[in-house]
Parts: structure tokens; C-alpha cells; sequence
């Protein structure tokens, strides 16, 4: 028999309201790779899971594999990540983060070691000086682990590069550029 819920751990991308009180969640998770999820009630004031789900945190959650979407039934921070959200440079840097792995990931891409590149960069930022050279490392080993650039060699522009591989602009680069510069 199939088991109907899983439980995992991963760091939450974006979220987008859907209808009057839900939202939809893309989680970057440990073992299933990117996952979007509805979190039904989720934007009601009496909603337990409401604080728990906001971007670039690091989340343990329940889902029930739905026809369509998955439904996420719990979830529980495990970092949120607190020092960053009092820098505007921090919390912009981590949105491209965001924004660079829901883009160059598709649905069900399971990766541990892009989870935990992830995870650990988002934890060096939290005290991170040098915000520029947190972005491009993060850039070029995001990359070379997954097989777009050889490893051991140098990139000259890994911004460059990495528009080449998704095939489209950053939303957030400019931002993430110009404060990390």
C-alpha cells in the first residue's frame, strides 16, 4: 500500500495567495526535492501554521498527496533564519537565493546536496560581511553541483552563466547585486 502523507524538512521558496484563505507553497525539501503545496486556512488570523511558513525558512511539515497539489497539514519552524531579517541587504540576498533555486530546480528534483548548499548558505549570511562574495560562491557551486560548470575551474562571470542555464532574467538580481556589491 502507498502511503497517502509524508513528513519532511526544507526551506520554503515562495508562497502565493490562493483563494480567500489559502496559500500555495514551494518548498525547496530535503528528500523530495521542490514541492508546492496548498496550505489551506493558512491566512486566517486563528491559523497555527501561519508564522511557520514564510519564505527562506527552514520548515519541518506534513503534507497529504493531494490530485493536484499536495495539502500541507502541519508545519514547524526549525530556523527562521531571524539575524538575516534585520538587514535589508541580508533578507534581499536571500530572496534572490529563493528566487535562483525555484527557478533553476523543477518539481520532484531531489538533491541533497543543493538542499544543504542551501541551507548552509542561508546560515553564513545570517553573519556574513562580504555579501558579494557569499553571492557569487553560492552562484558558482549551485552550478558546478549540478553539472553546468566543471569543477575546480574558475568562472569568470557566474551571473552570466547562470542566465545562460535558466534561460532568463533574475527578477530580484538587480537587487541582490546592487546591495551585495
Amino acid at each position: 500500500m502507498i502511503p497517502r502523507g509524508y513528513t519532511s524538512e526544507g526551506i520554503v521558496l515562495t508562497r502565493k495567495n490562493f483563494g480567500e484563505a489559502d496559500r500555495i507553497i514551494s518548498i525547496y525539501s530535503k528528500d523530495r526535492g521542490r514541492v508546492s503545496l496548498i496550505a489551506k486556512g493558512v491566512r486566517r488570523p486563528s491559523s497555527r501554521k501561519r508564522g511557520h511558513i514564510e519564505v527562506f525558512n527552514l520548515v519541518k511539515f506534513q503534507a497529504v498527496i493531494g490530485h493536484g497539489l499536495d495539502t500541507m497539514t502541519e508545519a514547524e519552524v526549525v530556523n527562521d533564519f531571524k539575524s538575516i531579517r534585520g538587514s535589508l541587504k541580508k533578507i534581499s540576498l536571500a530572496y534572490y537565493l529563493m528566487e535562483v533555486v525555484g527557478r533553476i530546480i523543477h518539481e520532484g528534483e531531489s538533491n541533497i546536496e543543493l538542499f544543504n548548499l542551501l541551507s548552509s548558505t542561508l546560515t553564513k549570511l545570517e553573519t556574513a560581511k562580504e555579501l558579494k562574495k557569499l553571492r557569487l560562491d553560492f552562484v558558482l557551486q549551485l552550478l558546478t553541483l549540478l553539472g553546468y560548470w566543471p569543477r575546480g575551474v574558475a568562472l569568470p562571470n557566474p551571473d552570466e552563466k547562470l542566465e545562460e542555464v535558466i534561460e532568463r532574467q533574475i527578477y530580484s538580481e538587480r537587487v541582490g547585486k546592487i546591495i551585495s556589491a
